[in-house]
């Protein structure tokens, strides 16, 4: 019988405690969470600036549907694409310093049509180099690392280890071909031709994340960036968790620090998490969004987004851009939880076990509103997500193969809507949790190895789901 396979692989993954399911919201209002009609803080959603269920974006995205209807109705390329588009892809690239700007309706897709169009099995024009390279941060978006392993024959995907700079040129330096010592008849010759070490044209592109999604930490962008001109290569980054929450305007990553089209010519962002609202974009030169409308096909065959939604989505964008006290307040939070963790637990939790290695608990030290508490095994953190469930707190639990083997963690996301006093009550839910966990015994084992493993190599790990 054809696939045959699925059964006896749910099974496994079953058996592992690693069988994912889905929990079905009834509704959310202000950080209350209501699954199976209990009510939970919700401390899992990336909802960050909480303008989900902010007022002015609900009602322009009743307006958008008034004007344009409840979808597009069409491809972008047939009548999909509206001046509601049209004005958040403009406002989107003016905010970001870049040419132009294409929407998606996903970041997945956006990530996927990047890597396939970039990338592609025939290649429209006989200038394109035939064997490309992809080196992306070992932590980079399952999307992303999906897309790049569907263009195999054209691009050799490579990761470096992440935020790693050393290992980030090593990596470039096994890919690029090295020319000799550039000669020159003047000592004041071109300084940027010296610093060019290739000899031939490559397409090279270096992927990372502003902000990394289960670890909260950021990239070193600046460097990233000269390290991408250093080899001729472009620089792509991944900015669905810095979009909103970082920059004066919000505009993430590339505004918070300055950088320039030249310096990273490829901006994917979502508009699904601080923003509120769904969809993602990819902003960059005109040449760029230019070809991505003529060859990739995750946009030119797929239906736009409703042009409501577009809508919903300028407003919101133009909100954040005035209203700073938002991100204020999230990042007060933010710093409260993390001192108040440390005050009260300390730097790492040893829980009553004689193998210190194996129980230590301890806070990552992201200063983003993702804030990961590692746990070190799949079972335990399940355990602590059941108990802090039973307490009235719905954090949930993240393990292989979302995050390595032995990573695994509570993946705790702050909001704006947070109060400090629901910090408290968060924290001392997980105090009461670790107590019922020591008691129980699992704090002092780790999960034992499965016979079974889904994952053959650790390098192949699709990270980040969220």
């Amino acid at each position: 019988m054809a696939f045959n396979w699925l059964e006896d692989s749910l099974s496994a993954r079953a058996q592992q405690g690693l069988l994912r399911q889905r929990h079905c919201q009834q509704y959310e209002k202000d950080s209350i969470i209501c699954i199976n009609n209990e009510h939970y803080l919700n401390f899992s959603s990336n909802d960050y600036l909480g303008m989900r269920q902010h007022e002015g974006v609900l009602q322009s995205w009743v307006e958008g549907l008034a004007q344009f209807g409840g979808g597009s109705g069409a491809s972008p390329l047939v009548t999909g694409h509206t001046q509601a588009h049209l004005a958040l892809e403009a406002y989107i690239a003016d905010g970001l310093k870049r040419e132009a700007a294409l929407l998606f309706n996903s970041g997945f897709a956006a990530n996927q049509a990047l890597c396939m169009a970039l990338f592609p099995h025939l290649s429209p024009s006989p200038k394109a180099v035939i064997n490309g390279h992809i080196v992306a941060d070992k932590l980079m978006h399952a999307s992303f690392l999906e897309g790049a392993q569907c263009v195999s024959e054209r691009a050799k995907l490579r990761r470096f280890k992440h935020n790693d700079l050393s290992h980030l040129e090593s990596v470039l330096s096994t890919v690029c071909h090295k020319p000799g010592p550039i000669e020159s008849k003047n000592e004041g010759a071109d300084s940027a031709a010296s610093a060019n070490i290739l000899s031939t044209q490559q397409d090279i592109l270096i992927a990372s994340e502003g902000v990394f999604s289960m670890d909260g930490d950021v990239a070193p962008c600046k460097d990233m960036a000269e390290i991408a001109a250093k080899y001729n290569a472009w620089f792509m980054l991944d900015d669905a968790h810095g979009m909103g929450v970082l920059g004066d305007n919000g505009f993430g990553t590339v505004e918070a620090l300055n950088l320039s089209q030249q310096q990273v010519p490829v901006v994917m962002g979502t508009f699904g998490k601080a923003v509120g609202t769904a969809g993602a974009f990819i902003a960059g030169s005109q040449t760029l969004i230019d070809y991505l409308v003529n060859f990739s096909k995750h946009y030119v065959y797929s239906t736009a987004m409703p042009p409501a939604q577009a809508v919903a989505t300028l407003y919101s964008l133009t909100h954040i851009a005035s209203d700073t006290a938002r991100r204020q307040t999230l990042n007060n939070n933010i710093a409260y939880f993390r001192e108040s963790f440390h005050k009260r637990f300390g730097q790492t939790l040893k829980v009553g076990a004689k193998n210190a290695s194996s129980s230590d608990i301890a806070l990552g030290s992201s200063q983003s509103a993702i804030q990961p508490i590692m746990v070190s095994s799949s079972q335990r953190a399940v355990a602590l997500s059941e108990g802090l469930k039973q307490r009235g707190i719905w954090a949930t639990a993240i393990r292989q193969p979302t995050v390595p083997k032995n990573q695994d963690r509570l993946r705790i996301t702050l909001t704006a809507n947070h109060t400090t006093q629901d910090i408290d009550v968060l924290l001392d839910a997980f105090e009461l949790s670790l107590n019922s966990l020591a008691l129980s015994g699992l704090a002092a084992k780790r999960t034992e190895e499965s016979t079974v493993s889904t994952v053959s190599d650790p390098d192949s790990v699709n990270k980040n789901e969220m």
